[in-house]
């Protein structure tokens, strides 16, 4: 008999250890959310800094909306802990998309000069909003 407590000292700890490995695994990384988002951000403002409007109106349109929908998710995520650069970047795509909205098919030199504007507004509101996470996601 003196077996079966030395089995059940075996299975609780194989399963204390089980259990310490899942709760290890569900944390993750200990970064908040709004880390990988910005870096998603990031890599969206760069495609947008390197459109060729020599490809048409849509090659904007269509960076623009990508540079909107990972803003939307890494303010969603950072509006808390960064109010400033998650305003700066609401205001600035919202500016570009409304000048997006509203360009031709084949825009004005003012128009192009006015999407350069909104564009470097755009880019510095990330760069500001990513310089400000990334010192608390290294």
């Amino acid at each position: 008999m003196p077996a079966v407590p030395s089995r059940l000292s075996a299975v609780a700890v194989a399963l204390a250890l089980v259990l310490a490995a899942l709760l290890t695994a569900g944390c993750g990384s200990s970064n908040p959310s709004y880390c990988s988002k910005a870096d998603d951000l990031e890599l969206a403002v760069q495609d947008l800094k390197e459109i060729d409007l020599s490809k048409g109106v849509s090659s904007v349109t269509s960076a623009v909306s990508k540079v909107q929908s990972t803003a939307n998710a890494a303010v969603t995520a950072a509006k808390k802990d960064f109010p400033t650069e998650t305003s700066n970047i609401d205001s600035s795509v919202s500016a570009l998309k409304t000048t997006v909205d509203k360009l031709p098919s084949s825009p004005s030199a003012t128009q192009i000069a006015t999407l350069a504007i909104e564009i470097k507004s755009v880019v510095d509101a990330v760069d500001g909003f990513v310089s400000q996470t990334k010192k608390k996601c290294d």
